[in-house]
């Protein structure tokens, strides 16, 4: 296996990585570990999977689509 430093840790993030593995009892390095494989091995969503899904919501919603011309509009007043 393959060692890793980590150096210049803001102690936020230290203290909530540490509290972290404080809570799932692990050690510091497992908890890393763990962390780090939730997000970069978290498999990449498929658009024929989220598609159905986002069909869904926007039959459900009421809203007037905004066309590229509205959003630009809106932009250009700040809002």
């Amino acid at each position: 296996m393959t060692n890793l430093t980590i150096k210049n840790i803001p102690e936020n993030l230290y203290q909530k990585l540490k509290q972290s593995a404080k809570l799932n009892r692990r050690s510091m390095n497992s908890e890393v570990l763990v962390c780090l494989e939730q997000v970069l091995l978290q498999s990449e969503p498929d658009g024929t999977s989220i598609l159905p899904k986002i069909r869904k919501l926007r039959a459900r919603s009421n809203r007037h689509l905004l066309t590229d011309e509205e959003i630009l509009k809106i932009k250009n007043e700040g809002r």
